[in-house]
């Protein structure tokens, strides 16, 4: 089934090679990514997406002069966006404007008394711009703590450039490159935080409060509790207190726009309203030479897939190879038949589906001055708090911890003269029966009053008490919508949760077991959840159909054009 040797023209760069028919189900960011880079390789890619817009979880939406991004808004990793860009030819300078956040994000503080009857100090943290001012910080805010941060972060800073050399940019289908020294002298370090929790290790590094909390908290972009993540991961501490938080105008919508742009000048065909409902196999896995996948013994092959457009009309698209970036229990447990799952029944019962979330988007008449562009709300309770969303017995926290970004204070485009945008997020526990949102308060009754009480809370604790009679606009999600919007397992807001048993090796492959040509990317796989990850993801994929099993960045283009030459980043060889 493979094509004719083909010659392809993308943009200044013509790529002639001996492409093969590429189907990528789901135009989400991984499933963009997965296209260009293929494509710009010579293979023939034809990405069909369910809904109206690409984007997946990180679409948008606009109304009466509004103009939110649906889910993602943190720009982290820059690196990783523009090494991907510059594997297509271009640079992350040249597509987007990036302004630098100071401060990076504000954190409002539970007010009251303790349970004890003391009051902490919970005045509001920003926290800056630089390593150097944060570890300032830190010492301002516990005596003593500086020298302390500053070996925190420069462990972790260790810690993610070894990860990102040696644990995101592989597959794991071979283990002897994760043998090699740098590795092999770091094992008792890593073993010590793969076995400790992040929470814990953060308690060692400092003991205020507030401070801790800043710690603990990006676990939750791994859809996880700090109690319950590897101190591994304390290597996140790097993006936001280090190397600072970015955000590219025009949103993350813009983002997308553009990987989809490099996308469609590569020759990738984008068909939105397009939904899978089958992968269709053949029997047997020994295939033809040149195949990208030969799985011997497989029980079956990827052949093309069965899908139907928006009106009902079914469609059978064929290809040499197929690239899932849905959700991988959805294309597990739908698109495949029993006997061909890779991860069965047993598998997911025993898998943690990370947090769901309510999403609320606010138009507000006026300004917000009390809030930043990222603005965090840490409940006193913090374990109870992440207990009540990952815990055996799930419930909504009351409080919650909360998350708001209000973009239009440097990016006007996102509202009208005179307004504010505001985008809130509160994680939940990943159950669809919490609910739908909706338009203007019509969603079902529980998102919508906890939508109300969210808001009055962000009104005491932040000192906005006209609020809630300033709204000119409202929107609501819920945990249903994810399943409805981009068929989430569980409702989950971002993914499986980066817990130990979840992470690198342990987490669910790259390539279908029992099917050959079917590969998997997005964030239900590896590396994991975000989307410098899912971009990382894309590279795994165009890896494997290589047959490169080395756990580097591949290497960027000597020169691109209208961009500084750089060295080479990683290695990338076969």
């Amino acid at each position: 089934m493979s094509t004719p040797w083909l010659k392809r023209t993308t943009g200044a760069t013509t790529v002639e090679r001996h492409g093969r028919r590429v189907v990528v189900v789901g135009g989400g960011i991984s499933g963009l990514a997965s296209a260009a880079l293929l494509a710009r390789e010579g293979h023939e890619v034809t990405v069909l997406e369910k809904n109206p817009e690409v984007g997946g979880r990180a679409g948008s939406w606009a109304s009466e002069g509004f103009r939110f991004d649906l889910g993602p808004s943190w720009y982290l990793m820059p690196e990783v966006f523009d090494h991907f860009f510059r594997l297509m030819g271009t640079t992350a300078d040249e597509q987007l404007d990036l302004v630098a956040l100071d401060p990076g994000y504000r954190v409002y503080f539970e007010p009251g008394p303790d349970a004890d009857g003391t009051t902490p100090d919970h005045a509001p943290i920003d926290v800056p711009l630089g390593l150097e001012r944060n570890v300032e910080l830190f010492e301002s805010v516990e005596p003593g703590s500086g020298d302390r941060m500053r070996r925190y972060l420069r462990s972790a800073r260790d810690t993610y450039e070894m990860a990102k050399q040696r644990f995101l940019y592989t597959s794991f289908e071979s283990v002897s490159p994760l043998l090699r020294g740098d590795v092999v002298v770091r094992l008792p370090k890593l073993a010590r935080l793969l076995l400790q929790d992040l929470d814990t290790f953060a308690s060692k590094t400092v003991t205020e409060p507030r401070l801790k909390q800043i710690l603990d908290y990006p676990a939750v972009f791994l859809g996880s509790s700090p109690f319950r993540t590897p101190s591994m991961y304390h290597l996140m501490s790097t993006l936001d207190l280090d190397d600072g938080v970015l955000y590219p105008q025009g949103g993350l919508t813009t983002v997308i726009e553009r990987i989809a742009a490099v996308a469609e000048e590569a020759g990738v065909e984008i068909v939105t309203e397009a939904s899978v409902t089958r992968i269709v196999t053949t029997a047997g896995g020994d295939g033809p030479a040149g195949s990208a996948s030969s799985l011997r013994g497989a029980r079956a092959r990827a052949t093309g897939v069965e899908w139907t457009d928006a009106s009902g009309a079914g469609h059978t698209l064929e290809a040499d190879v197929v690239v899932s970036a849905a959700d991988l229990h959805h294309t597990e447990t739908r698109l495949l038949p029993t006997s061909l799952r890779t991860y069965d029944a047993a598998y997911w019962s025993g898998r943690d589906p990370g947090p769901s979330a309510l999403l609320v988007y606010l138009g507000i008449e006026g300004e917000v001055p009390e809030l930043e562009h990222h603005t965090l709300f840490f409940a006193r309770d913090w374990h109870e708090n992440f207990e009540r969303i990952f815990g055996d017995v799930k419930r909504i926290p009351d409080p919650p911890s909360l998350y708001v970004c209000k973009p239009s204070t440097i990016d006007r485009s996102t509202a009208p003269d005179g307004h504010t945008n505001l985008f809130v997020l509160v994680p939940l526990p990943a159950d669809p029966s919490i609910g739908r949102g909706d338009v203007d308060g019509d969603g079902d009754p529980q998102v919508e009053r906890l939508a109300d009480l969210v808001i009055d809370q962000i009104a005491e604790w932040a000192g906005v008490p006209d609020l809630a009679s300033r709204v000119v606009l409202r929107r609501t999600r819920g945990p249903r919508d994810f399943v409805d919007d981009v068929n989430a397992w569980s409702g989950s807001m971002l993914g499986p949760a980066h817990t130990l048993e979840q992470s690198a090796m342990f987490r669910a492959g790259n390539t279908s077991e029992h099917v050959a040509d079917l590969f998997y990317v997005g964030g239900s796989s590896r590396p994991g959840i975000g989307l410098p990850m899912c971009l990382i993801s894309a590279e795994v994929l165009l890896k494997n159909m290589r047959g490169d099993t080395s756990t580097e960045p591949l290497p960027e283009p000597a020169t691109v054009p209208g961009a500084p030459a750089r060295a080479e980043t990683g290695g990338g060889g076969a």
